[in-house]
């Protein structure tokens, strides 16, 4: 999403489902940790507002932004959460490294939502300069991590009303699920 009009802060709070009862994880790169260390602080104070409760909040640090994935997908395969909030920045050096590294935490974060059975969600700034990552990271445009936060408790909101539903073969349809015996 551009930022450039948009403050990531900002959302509808009634539009946020209820966290009371969710487990997330976060996974943070080291590399560039004034910013990382700012996202993890603006995913965590949103997490909480949102009721989930401190506990269930289980952080985990990585070496760098390329290393997401794999620490999301440790989460995911031997924690149980209800979703993982990868946080990393990627600074534009001169060198055509920034360009591999953005690719690779893109397609790997990108390929755990589609094997894992809990979403993955891509809180990495991806900046020209530092300034543009200070100013996603609680600057001018807001945190990068509140928005992952928020879109954790939406994308495992949305996991478990999908989960409640289930195919009816005879009409050929999905419906929520019913109990027998209230028939």
């Amino acid at each position: 999403m551009a930022t450039k009009n948009q403050n990531l802060s900002k959302y509808d709070p009634n539009k946020v489902p209820d966290a009371t009862n969710l487990r997330i994880g976060i996974v943070v790169s080291e590399w560039n940790s004034e910013i990382t260390e700012a996202l993890r602080e603006g995913a965590e104070k949103t997490l909480l507002k949102h009721g989930v409760d401190e506990k269930n909040i289980i952080t985990r640090y990585v070496p760098g932004s390329f290393e997401l994935t794999f620490g999301a997908k440790l989460f995911a395969e031997n924690i149980e959460v209800d979703a993982v909030i990868c946080l990393g920045c990627v600074v534009r050096g001169d060198t055509p490294h920034f360009d591999y590294v953005c690719q690779g935490v893109t397609q790997g974060i990108t390929q755990l939502n589609a094997t894992e059975e809990v979403p993955v969600i891509f809180g990495v700034l991806t900046t020209d300069d530092q300034q543009q990552a200070l100013d996603r990271a609680g600057g001018k445009h807001g945190n990068k991590g509140d928005e992952a936060a928020v879109t954790a408790i939406k994308m495992a909101a949305l996991r478990y009303e999908m989960e409640e539903m289930y195919y009816d073969e005879e009409f050929g349809i999905f419906g929520k699920e019913y109990d027998e015996d209230l028939l």
